[in-house]
């Protein structure tokens, strides 16, 4: 099912974000928002994801189970790699396949130690694996690949494209490369209008 963004518009305060947008993102796809910063990307992917409300304006077709990569890592800090994936899958997932996913992105080591004391990228890859491993319809990737060097990003990226199969994506980016990368549709926002 495809989901439909009509005539949406947000302010905040006397800022307007977004103004009549309108977009389409086809269903078992991924689609790449991309536009300068401040022209509502994060605050379209809010919207999309029920965590804000739009002035005026309608979304369907976004599917109950969600899952998101944040700009923010939003990590349990004393919990280690494996628990904060744990939280959130299913009890059907085994712990051996948490692990093994988390080591197939360059977490081998890193695993009983508490988040709080990983770097940057290496909470950035936690939250990926979160996302993926979650039982969800449709993921959300606010610029995922932040904070990663050129290998590890490579590395994730194949590991995104490896386990995105069938689900619906929407994915906020500035790199060209990233799109190129995984394959994506892009949608350009421009803070006033939408072109595809």
């Amino acid at each position: 099912m495809d989901i439909i963004v009509s005539n949406l518009s947000k302010s905040f305060g006397v800022n307007p974000v977004l103004v009549d947008f309108n977009a389409i993102f086809p269903g078992h796809e991924l689609t790449c928002i991309m536009g300068p910063s401040g022209c509502g990307k994060t605050t379209l992917l809010n919207i999309l994801m029920g965590l804000i409300k739009p002035d005026s304006g309608t979304v369907s077709g976004v599917p109950r189970l969600k899952s998101a990569v944040f700009q923010e890592d939003r990590l349990c800090e004393s919990f280690n790699a494996v628990s904060n994936v744990r939280l959130v899958c299913s009890r059907k997932v085994e712990t051996g396949r948490i692990v093994s996913h988390l080591e197939r992105i360059g977490l081998k080591g890193s695993l009983e130690q508490p988040v709080s004391e990983l770097s940057g990228g290496m909470k950035r890859r936690v939250a990926i694996v979160r996302a993926i491993l979650a039982n969800s319809d449709i993921i959300f990737l606010d610029e995922p690949f932040k904070g990663l060097d050129v290998d590890t990003k490579k590395t994730v990226m194949q590991y995104l494209k490896d386990n995105l199969q069938g689900r619906t994506v929407i994915m906020v980016t500035h790199n060209i490369d990233e799109v190129n990368a995984l394959g994506g549709r892009v949608i350009k926002m421009t803070g006033k209008d939408v072109k595809n």
